[in-house]
């Protein structure tokens, strides 16, 4: 409870006789359990008055980073992080929330009661389970940004592309110049739901049907579904990954089957990670932009208390055609 802010700074936790009660132990039991959240740092005792929950330590030069689960998009992101955070001269670090909201707030609170100077979170991907805690947050001296995420609103300080706009990029240059179907390929492979891939879902759907009513839709949430005989009975002509490795694993296939990219199918890739440069033809892309969201959560962290409690950056997606 002292870690998820249930308790948060400064207040007054359960006397030994409270924690007999509510818990039903035994008095040394109770005792024990003070003891060792006094050893751990977590609380601190005043004579006559109680225990107390202590407040954040000094801040440290360290920035910490929470993702929801580990890609190539992720690491691209924490690449260009950990350059930010060593220009500052701050060591960085991050951490696998492994898509579960009670994880990510347990991390939140512990690097903030641990004195980061900064957290920089991806947040679980089913963000309404983690909205009201960032609301109600107590950061202390600690920044803490929210990046590449869905969320929306003016509650916290966040870095985030605009999807929409790069999904409607893909559909432009994807449909162009032919009357067959579109396929999105998502990319499930993780623990819980993913609001994130339900957007882009959405986006690719609704703008495939408002601009260009001739084609239909198809979408695939793993790959094992794929199939030369898919490609050729819906007549898909354009594709959409989700994930640059997912990207390269449907060029592969592709290319095993005689479908030649682009005169056939065209192809696109939601990142740019090097992944996508690395092959022939090199695969075009929807340029997350990861190094100007660094740069601006960077800056976000460097202005602190200066830029506003709710201080919001739109990073805008871009296309870049290559050789698919």
């Amino acid at each position: 409870m002292i870690i998820s802010q249930e308790y948060p700074p400064g207040q007054k936790i359960d006397s030994i006789n409270q924690i007999m009660i509510k818990q039903s132990v035994s008095r040394e039991t109770a005792k024990l359990v003070l003891k060792q959240l006094l050893d751990e740092g977590l609380i601190i005792t005043k004579q006559g008055k109680g225990s107390f929950v202590v407040h954040h330590q000094e801040t440290k030069n360290i920035w910490g980073m929470i993702i929801p689960f580990y890609s190539s998009n992720m690491e691209q992101l924490i690449y260009h992080l950990d350059f930010e955070a060593q220009k500052r001269g701050k060591q960085f670090t991050y951490f696998l929330g492994y898509n579960n909201p009670d994880e990510e707030k347990r991390l939140v609170s512990k690097m903030i009661l641990e004195g980061y100077e900064a957290i920089i979170v991806v947040p679980n991907y089913d963000e309404s389970k983690t909205a009201e805690f960032y609301r109600n947050l107590i950061q202390g001296n600690t920044k803490v940004i929210l990046t590449d995420y869905t969320m929306s609103g003016s509650y916290f300080k966040y870095v985030v592309q605009s999807y929409d706009l790069g999904v409607k990029r893909a559909v432009n240059y994807l449909a162009a110049n032919h009357s067959e179907n579109l396929l999105l390929m998502k990319s499930e492979t993780w623990k819980g739901r993913n609001l994130l891939i339900e957007l882009m879902e959405r986006s690719f759907s609704m703008l495939t049907v408002i601009d260009y009513p001739d084609k239909e839709v198809k979408v695939l949430s793993q790959m094992k579904e794929l199939s030369m005989d898919f490609i050729k009975e819906n007549k898909i002509r354009g594709v959409l990954c989700c994930s640059d490795v997912d990207a390269i694993r449907v060029l592969g296939r592709l290319r095993k089957w005689n479908i030649s990219v682009p005169e056939e199918v065209k192809l696109v890739s939601y990142g740019n990670t090097e992944l996508t440069r690395l092959y022939d033809p090199e695969i075009s892309v929807i340029d997350c932009s990861y190094e100007e969201m660094a740069s601006k959560t960077a800056w976000l962290i460097d202005e602190g208390k200066n830029s506003g409690p709710y201080e919001q950056h739109i990073i805008q997606p871009k296309l870049i055609v290559r050789g698919t």
